[in-house]
């Protein structure tokens, strides 16, 4: 990897690190720090508690390492993050590798800088999901089992199998799903595909995947197959054990699942054009491409090609677009295949003097893609009333994007420049002051913190007519329960509660004093009037947090 290489990548993990100080959002990633909170406080790891209630959805390694890390820097956002921006980096690592089996030492330093200048991985080590580490078990157990298929050297495969475990260990059967989608679609074009199926050590890869499970299984086992009395969904008699190896993945496709929000196939393409920024347009390019090629190979591949990026990616996305309930994020699993794939069209396009006519288009295009994303910043940083030194050093990047585009245009190589120095660039506004500042309005984060900073962890508190968010509980380091009586809220209680609803305890006589006001919006759900400085108070909702005299 060249020095200008690793200069990019430096420059990545400052923004990456930034993101840090970023209050999680709710609802996914505020509800997994939640949930890791609460298993540190109770050290009960194989049952999986929510807020005091039996928790049956996600499974459970990204709960464990966030308890851990919570257990030695305490309840806070960094130890939340933590294992999985160090999973991202696994991830970057078996990328690299992985390329590198197939392909020259540049093309795989592009498939990093081109998966860690990935919108999504900007995204995912901030807003952090099980996905950052399904990705990285993904990827490199893709990369192990390609290496034990080269030199056929044991210690690939048992890391291999390890690896997919530990993914099936953070978000189901999807973990094994996508090697057997990218190992077999690449076995079946090369013509071995029973010679590669049949092989002993299959045994015992089930035996080292079953070992790896093992801990999870005995806690299903225990929480809900033992008990089948427990409601969970709305159903009793559910068990743990066929939720998570066949309800969870499988279900939501044949509608066992009770999720369905009724996405079609191009959601998750749909979603790609921002997620996997600046890249989508190559990478769309480069599958065309290599389908185009295939078909004309007479879906035979040549000697030292691979189809195990391509064949994983399109079936993993024909799997994930089938499924009834579809989130943008699933996709994310497949990035690593799809920088390959774009990290080996961009080689030919930007090294090998191929496919000249394109790369004008290319250049336009990206040119004036990436000046309206620009010129968005200094909008988003007005609309939150951003110090004028931070307006001024937008105009800096402004203007050294402009330098780029101008006087270094006929360079072919400026357009990854354009691409990385872009990305960068918007992501450290972002995780700079955009983010910080929009979650300013999330009640959950900003209570909690009040809560924690006041030492009321010991006091009764309760959400009155108001959502008890899974960041409230987080930052408070408290569960907080729901309350719709105000005859229960007694003096020495706090509630927190939308300001219109005070009229209930003014009409109930019972004395209070405010002690905290804000303004609350969902964040994750941004709309226009919001973004408005004008018209934000007719999207906010005021509360207040009051304590019973």
């Amino acid at each position: 990897m060249t020095n200008k290489s690793l200069w990019w990548l430096c420059a990545f993990l400052a923004v990456y690190c930034l993101g840090f100080f970023v209050d999680v959002m709710d609802v996914d990633a505020a509800q997994y720090a939640s949930i890791s909170r609460e298993m540190m406080s109770t050290g009960h790891h194989l049952q999986v508690m929510d807020r005091g209630v039996d928790y049956l959805d996600k499974p459970p390694f990204l709960f464990w390492i966030s308890a851990w890390t919570m257990k030695i820097f305490g309840v806070n956002n960094f130890a939340y993050r933590l294992p999985s921006f160090l999973f991202s980096m696994m991830g970057l690592y078996a990328t690299y590798r992985f390329t590198l089996l197939y392909y020259t030492k540049q093309t795989a330093t592009l498939a990093v800088l081109i998966l860690a200048a990935s919108q999504a991985f900007f995204l995912m080590n901030h807003d952090v999901r099980t996905d950052t580490i399904l990705m990285s078990f993904v990827i490199t157990g893709i990369w192990q089992l390609a290496a034990w298929y080269k030199t056929n050297r044991l210690h690939h495969f048992i890391y291999g199998c390890i690896a997919i475990g530990g993914g099936m260990l953070t978000k189901g059967p999807i973990a094994l799903i996508v090697p057997a989608f990218a190992f077999g679609s690449h076995f079946i074009l090369q013509g071995t595909f029973f010679k590669m199926i049949f092989k002993w050590q299959y045994i015992l890869g089930t035996f080292i995947i079953g070992l790896v499970l093992l801990p999870m299984c005995i806690g299903l086992y225990q929480q809900f197959d033992l008990q089948p009395q427990k409601i969970v969904n709305g159903s009793t008699g559910v068990s743990g054990l066929r939720f998570f190896f066949w309800t969870q993945s499988f279900g939501r496709i044949t509608g066992e699942s009770v999720w369905n929000n009724h996405k079609n196939l191009f959601f998750l393409y749909q979603n790609m054009l921002w997620a996997f920024l600046p890249w989508i347009v190559f990478f769309s390019i480069a599958l065309i491409i290599n389908i185009k090629n295939i078909v004309l190979q007479k879906f035979k591949l040549l000697p030292g090609q691979e189809w195990i990026t391509t064949g994983g990616f399109i079936l993993t996305y024909l799997a994930l677009g089938s499924s009834k309930y579809q989130l943008p994020h699933y996709i994310f699993v497949a990035f690593p295949l799809a920088a390959v794939i774009t990290a080996h069209f961009l080689q030919q396009v930007l090294f090998e003097a191929k496919t000249e006519k394109i790369l004008v288009i290319l250049k336009w295009l990206h040119s004036i893609l990436f000046l309206l994303l620009w010129f968005a910043v200094p909008v988003l940083l007005y609309c939150f009333a951003a110090p004028l030194w931070l307006l001024l050093l937008c105009a800096i990047f402004i203007s050294s994007y402009v330098y780029l585009w101008i006087f270094k245009f006929s360079n072919k190589r400026y357009l990854l420049v354009i691409c990385l120095f872009t990305i960068a660039g918007i992501n450290l506004f972002l995780n700079g002051f955009i983010y910080p500042a929009l979650l300013k309005y999330q009640s959950g984060s900003v209570a909690g913190r009040w809560i924690d900073t006041n030492k009321l962890q010991n006091k009764t508190i309760v959400a009155y007519r108001f959502e008890s968010t899974w960041s409230l509980c987080f930052y408070s380091k408290k569960i907080i329960p729901n309350e719709d009586d105000v005859q229960k809220i007694n003096a020495g209680c706090y509630a927190i509660l939308a300001k219109e609803n005070l009229k209930d305890f003014d009409n109930s006589s019972k004395k209070y004093e405010v002690v905290l006001s804000g303004e609350d919006f969902h964040v994750s759900g941004l709309k226009i009037k919001f973004l408005n400085p004008a018209s934000r108070s007719l999207m906010v909702v005021p509360y207040v947090i009051i304590k019973m005299l």
